[in-house]
């Protein structure tokens, strides 16, 4: 590298300069496989998001199979259709119920975290109270998939 150099460049100033451009490139290098690293792992996370989606999806259809499977007996059944139906609405709820979801208490006051007023009716029961449901609602863990549109109590005609 010194024959690249002017004769005039003093030694003292090159060595530093030498020893920058090699720490440069030292960190260059570990800086690109960091950045390889990083895009491999970015990767890694995704196929497995992807293959964990897939797993839970798998299991939910396993779980609702037997309702098709009672779906099609109350079908064919020419039996008590209501009983048909009956079935398949236990069997339902509980592959959901196996899978979290839970239906929102309506009972007491209107809580507008968790229930949707949709109207407002003088009535005996106390002002803001829940008097008819119209739409259950429902969770999944800690979250509202729907709230539950409720009719609620305007307390009594004055």
């Amino acid at each position: 590298m010194s024959s690249d150099l002017p004769e005039e460049v003093d030694e003292e100033v090159v060595d530093p300069l030498v020893q920058a451009l090699k720490e440069r490139e030292e960190y260059l290098d570990a800086l690109q496989r960091l950045k390889a690293e990083f895009d491999n792992y970015r990767k890694r996370v995704a196929r497995e998001e992807a293959v964990l989606a897939a797993r839970a999806s798998q299991r939910l259809v396993g779980d609702l199979l037997p309702v098709l499977d009672d779906l099609e007996r109350a079908l064919n059944h020419e039996g008590d259709i209501e009983e048909g139906v009956r079935l398949v609405h236990r069997a339902l709820a509980s592959a959901l119920g196996k899978e979290g979801l839970v239906e929102i208490e309506t009972d007491g006051k209107f809580d507008p975290h968790t229930q949707e007023a949709l109207l407002s009716q003088p009535s005996e029961a106390e002002e803001g109270t829940v008097i008819q449901v119209l739409q259950k609602g429902y969770r999944l863990g800690d979250r509202v998939l729907r709230p539950a549109r409720v009719i609620i109590s305007a307390g009594l005609e004055a």
